[in-house]
Protein backbone atom coordinates (compact mmCIF):
# COMPACT_ATOMS: atom_id res chain seq x y z
CA UNK A 1 0.00 0.00 0.00
CA UNK A 2 0.90 3.51 -0.81
CA UNK A 3 -0.15 6.35 0.50
CA UNK A 4 0.68 10.45 -0.09
CA UNK A 5 2.35 11.98 3.10
CA UNK A 6 1.19 15.64 2.34
CA UNK A 7 2.51 18.75 4.31
CA UNK A 8 0.92 21.24 5.92
CA UNK A 9 1.42 24.81 6.88
CA UNK A 10 -0.18 26.87 10.11
CA UNK A 11 -1.63 30.36 9.70
CA UNK A 12 -1.11 31.69 12.55
CA UNK A 13 0.25 30.31 15.40
CA UNK A 14 -0.15 31.33 19.42
CA UNK A 15 2.01 29.93 22.30
CA UNK A 16 -0.76 30.37 25.12
CA UNK A 17 0.78 28.71 27.97
CA UNK A 18 3.03 26.24 29.51
CA UNK A 19 1.96 23.47 31.12
CA UNK A 20 3.00 21.61 33.89
CA UNK A 21 3.80 18.48 31.71
CA UNK A 22 6.49 20.42 29.83
CA UNK A 23 4.46 20.94 27.14
CA UNK A 24 2.91 24.14 25.46
CA UNK A 25 -0.69 25.12 25.10
CA UNK A 26 -0.86 26.30 21.01
CA UNK A 27 -3.88 27.59 19.15
CA UNK A 28 -3.05 27.37 15.49
CA UNK A 29 -4.97 26.68 11.93
CA UNK A 30 -3.74 23.75 10.00
CA UNK A 31 -4.25 23.74 6.11
CA UNK A 32 -2.97 21.20 4.21
CA UNK A 33 -1.10 21.48 0.80
CA UNK A 34 -1.49 18.29 -0.87
CA UNK A 35 1.11 19.49 -3.96
CA UNK A 36 4.03 18.52 -1.62
CA UNK A 37 4.26 14.88 -0.40
CA UNK A 38 6.58 11.85 0.84
CA UNK A 39 5.40 8.78 -0.76
CA UNK A 40 4.86 6.15 2.06
CA UNK A 41 5.02 2.60 0.71
CA UNK A 42 4.07 0.00 3.56
CA UNK A 43 3.68 -3.80 2.88
CA UNK A 44 3.63 -7.04 5.09
CA UNK A 45 6.20 -9.23 5.01
CA UNK A 46 7.64 -12.68 6.88
CA UNK A 47 10.94 -11.48 7.47
CA UNK A 48 11.81 -9.11 9.95
CA UNK A 49 10.57 -5.24 9.60
CA UNK A 50 12.64 -2.71 7.49
CA UNK A 51 12.97 0.77 6.27
CA UNK A 52 14.15 2.03 3.33
CA UNK A 53 14.67 5.68 2.74
CA UNK A 54 14.90 7.21 -1.32
CA UNK A 55 14.81 10.72 -2.37
CA UNK A 56 16.17 13.32 0.54
CA UNK A 57 18.42 12.49 2.65
CA UNK A 58 17.44 12.16 6.34
CA UNK A 59 20.53 11.35 9.14
CA UNK A 60 18.91 9.32 11.12
CA UNK A 61 18.99 5.86 12.60
CA UNK A 62 16.13 3.71 10.61
CA UNK A 63 14.95 2.78 14.19
CA UNK A 64 15.13 6.42 15.08
CA UNK A 65 12.20 7.36 12.05
CA UNK A 66 8.92 8.18 12.81
CA UNK A 67 8.17 5.85 10.45
CA UNK A 68 9.57 2.66 12.10
CA UNK A 69 8.37 4.29 15.76
CA UNK A 70 4.62 4.39 14.38
CA UNK A 71 5.01 0.61 13.50
CA UNK A 72 6.61 -0.49 16.69
CA UNK A 73 3.73 1.59 18.54
CA UNK A 74 1.10 -0.42 16.27
CA UNK A 75 3.14 -3.67 17.24
CA UNK A 76 3.06 -3.28 20.65
CA UNK A 77 -0.25 -1.89 21.03
CA UNK A 78 -1.90 -4.74 18.49
CA UNK A 79 0.46 -7.22 17.96
CA UNK A 80 0.78 -6.82 13.74
CA UNK A 81 3.07 -8.50 12.07
CA UNK A 82 6.12 -7.32 10.18
CA UNK A 83 6.25 -4.66 7.57
CA UNK A 84 8.82 -3.53 4.78
CA UNK A 85 8.55 0.51 4.70
CA UNK A 86 9.53 2.40 2.10
CA UNK A 87 9.68 6.39 2.42
CA UNK A 88 10.35 8.50 -1.16
CA UNK A 89 11.21 11.84 0.88
CA UNK A 90 10.44 15.05 -0.99
CA UNK A 91 8.98 17.80 1.57
CA UNK A 92 12.46 19.35 3.50
CA UNK A 93 12.74 18.67 7.06
CA UNK A 94 13.01 20.92 9.75
CA UNK A 95 10.63 23.35 7.37
CA UNK A 96 8.25 23.35 9.95
CA UNK A 97 5.57 21.62 7.52
CA UNK A 98 5.27 18.84 9.44
CA UNK A 99 6.72 16.50 6.65
CA UNK A 100 7.55 13.76 9.28
CA UNK A 101 4.68 13.71 11.57
CA UNK A 102 2.95 13.16 7.64
CA UNK A 103 5.01 10.33 6.81
CA UNK A 104 4.22 8.34 10.51
CA UNK A 105 0.27 9.16 10.54
CA UNK A 106 0.49 7.33 6.90
CA UNK A 107 2.10 4.35 8.37
CA UNK A 108 -0.80 4.32 11.03
CA UNK A 109 -3.12 4.44 8.78
CA UNK A 110 -1.89 2.23 6.22
CA UNK A 111 -1.11 -0.56 8.91
CA UNK A 112 -4.72 -0.49 9.77
CA UNK A 113 -5.71 -1.33 6.60
CA UNK A 114 -3.58 -3.77 6.06
CA UNK A 115 -4.00 -5.83 9.17
CA UNK A 116 -7.82 -5.08 9.55
CA UNK A 117 -7.94 -3.41 12.43
CA UNK A 118 -10.99 -1.54 11.97
CA UNK A 119 -9.79 1.40 14.30
CA UNK A 120 -12.45 4.98 13.83
CA UNK A 121 -10.87 7.62 13.59
CA UNK A 122 -11.12 8.78 17.22
CA UNK A 123 -8.66 5.74 17.67
CA UNK A 124 -6.10 6.60 15.13
CA UNK A 125 -6.03 10.14 16.29
CA UNK A 126 -4.96 9.14 19.83
CA UNK A 127 -2.66 6.42 18.01
CA UNK A 128 -0.87 9.43 16.31
CA UNK A 129 -1.04 11.78 19.15
CA UNK A 130 1.44 9.27 20.66
CA UNK A 131 4.26 10.15 17.89
CA UNK A 132 4.04 14.24 18.24
CA UNK A 133 1.92 17.45 18.60
CA UNK A 134 1.10 18.02 15.18
CA UNK A 135 0.70 14.01 13.75
CA UNK A 136 -3.23 13.79 14.09
CA UNK A 137 -3.58 16.26 12.26
CA UNK A 138 -3.10 14.71 9.17
CA UNK A 139 -5.50 12.12 10.29
CA UNK A 140 -8.17 14.39 9.05
CA UNK A 141 -6.19 15.97 6.73
CA UNK A 142 -8.43 18.78 6.59
CA UNK A 143 -8.27 22.76 7.39
CA UNK A 144 -8.54 22.56 11.47
CA UNK A 145 -8.22 24.75 14.40
CA UNK A 146 -5.92 22.73 16.48
CA UNK A 147 -5.48 23.33 20.23
CA UNK A 148 -3.99 21.50 22.93
CA UNK A 149 -0.65 20.29 22.30
CA UNK A 150 -2.32 20.25 18.59
CA UNK A 151 -4.04 16.95 18.95
CA UNK A 152 -7.63 18.81 19.73
CA UNK A 153 -8.82 19.91 16.69
CA UNK A 154 -12.19 21.52 15.43
CA UNK A 155 -13.00 21.80 11.61
CA UNK A 156 -12.59 25.04 9.81
CA UNK A 157 -13.74 27.10 7.08
CA UNK A 158 -11.17 28.93 5.44
CA UNK A 159 -11.75 30.44 1.68
CA UNK A 160 -8.51 30.26 -0.08
CA UNK A 161 -10.13 29.32 -3.41
CA UNK A 162 -7.73 30.51 -6.36
CA UNK A 163 -5.14 31.29 -4.19
CA UNK A 164 -1.79 30.69 -4.62
CA UNK A 165 0.75 29.43 -2.03
CA UNK A 166 4.39 29.97 -2.45
CA UNK A 167 6.84 27.88 0.13
CA UNK A 168 10.22 29.44 0.47
CA UNK A 169 12.58 26.86 2.60
CA UNK A 170 16.08 28.49 3.45
CA UNK A 171 19.31 25.98 3.95
CA UNK A 172 19.67 26.68 7.45
CA UNK A 173 17.21 25.30 9.86
CA UNK A 174 15.05 25.76 13.24
CA UNK A 175 14.52 23.17 15.64
CA UNK A 176 11.36 22.77 17.58
CA UNK A 177 13.31 22.99 20.88
CA UNK A 178 15.08 26.67 19.60
CA UNK A 179 11.85 27.99 18.50
CA UNK A 180 10.23 27.42 22.03
CA UNK A 181 13.00 28.35 23.84
CA UNK A 182 12.89 31.82 22.78
CA UNK A 183 8.87 32.19 22.93
CA UNK A 184 7.21 33.99 25.29
CA UNK A 185 3.30 32.90 26.18
CA UNK A 186 0.73 34.84 26.42
CA UNK A 187 -2.74 34.40 25.65
CA UNK A 188 -4.20 37.12 22.88
CA UNK A 189 -7.56 39.17 23.75
CA UNK A 190 -9.44 38.02 20.34
CA UNK A 191 -8.77 34.90 19.76
CA UNK A 192 -7.60 32.92 16.21
CA UNK A 193 -10.67 31.55 14.95
CA UNK A 194 -12.12 35.70 15.32
CA UNK A 195 -9.27 36.82 13.27
CA UNK A 196 -9.58 34.82 10.74
CA UNK A 197 -13.03 35.19 9.84
CA UNK A 198 -11.75 39.01 8.62
CA UNK A 199 -10.80 39.12 4.79
CA UNK A 200 -7.47 37.87 4.07
CA UNK A 201 -6.21 41.41 3.74
CA UNK A 202 -6.19 42.17 6.98
CA UNK A 203 -4.54 38.47 8.25
CA UNK A 204 -0.75 40.42 8.41
CA UNK A 205 -1.58 42.78 11.28
CA UNK A 206 -3.56 40.64 12.97
CA UNK A 207 -2.46 36.78 12.41
CA UNK A 208 0.86 36.10 13.98
CA UNK A 209 2.87 33.07 14.48
CA UNK A 210 4.36 33.69 17.87
CA UNK A 211 7.55 32.42 17.41
CA UNK A 212 8.78 34.61 14.54
CA UNK A 213 9.99 37.48 16.98
CA UNK A 214 12.95 35.21 18.63
CA UNK A 215 13.57 33.23 15.36
CA UNK A 216 13.56 35.78 13.24
CA UNK A 217 16.29 37.29 15.61
CA UNK A 218 18.47 34.38 15.52
CA UNK A 219 17.80 34.08 11.59
CA UNK A 220 17.75 37.69 9.93
CA UNK A 221 17.49 35.86 6.81
CA UNK A 222 13.91 34.42 7.21
CA UNK A 223 12.41 37.75 8.20
CA UNK A 224 14.28 38.91 4.93
CA UNK A 225 12.42 36.35 2.81
CA UNK A 226 8.61 37.49 4.75
CA UNK A 227 9.66 40.93 3.70
CA UNK A 228 9.98 39.92 -0.11
CA UNK A 229 7.55 37.67 -0.28
CA UNK A 230 5.24 40.91 1.21
CA UNK A 231 7.13 43.21 -1.28
CA UNK A 232 6.44 40.93 -4.02
CA UNK A 233 2.59 41.01 -4.02
CA UNK A 234 1.65 38.04 -1.05
CA UNK A 235 -1.63 38.85 0.60
CA UNK A 236 -0.31 37.28 3.25
CA UNK A 237 2.70 36.19 4.52
CA UNK A 238 4.14 34.20 7.31
CA UNK A 239 6.40 31.37 8.89
CA UNK A 240 4.80 28.08 9.56
CA UNK A 241 5.23 26.11 12.74
CA UNK A 242 8.83 26.60 14.38
CA UNK A 243 10.33 27.34 11.05
CA UNK A 244 12.35 27.60 8.66
CA UNK A 245 9.45 27.34 5.82
CA UNK A 246 8.40 31.20 5.30
CA UNK A 247 5.14 30.92 2.87
CA UNK A 248 3.16 33.84 0.90
CA UNK A 249 -0.56 33.58 -0.28
CA UNK A 250 -1.19 35.40 -2.93
CA UNK A 251 -4.42 36.12 -4.78
CA UNK A 252 -3.22 37.46 -7.42
CA UNK A 253 -1.87 34.79 -9.22
CA UNK A 254 0.07 36.74 -11.84
CA UNK A 255 2.47 37.84 -9.16
CA UNK A 256 3.92 34.76 -8.22
CA UNK A 257 6.07 34.17 -11.47
CA UNK A 258 8.88 36.34 -9.77
CA UNK A 259 9.46 34.06 -7.47
CA UNK A 260 9.53 30.59 -9.94
CA UNK A 261 13.81 30.76 -9.81
CA UNK A 262 13.69 31.02 -5.72
CA UNK A 263 11.83 28.24 -5.02
CA UNK A 264 10.00 25.13 -6.78
CA UNK A 265 7.27 24.95 -4.13
CA UNK A 266 4.60 27.25 -5.39
CA UNK A 267 0.30 25.25 -5.62
CA UNK A 268 -2.62 26.16 -5.80
CA UNK A 269 -4.80 26.53 -2.71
Amino acid sequence: MILKANCKINIGLDVLRRREDGYHDLSTVMIPVKGLYDDVEVVPCDEPSSFHLRGIEIDCDPEQNICMKALRLMQQRYGIGEAKITLTKRVPFGAGLGGGSADGTMVILALNEIFSLGLDEAALIDLASELGSDTAFFVRNTPQLCEGRGEQMTPITLNLAGCTLVLIKPDEGVSTREAYAGVTPAVPEVGLVERLSAPIEEWQTSVKNDFERSVFAAHPRLKEIKEQLLVGGATYAAMSGSGSTIFGIFKDATKVEAFRDLTPYIYEL
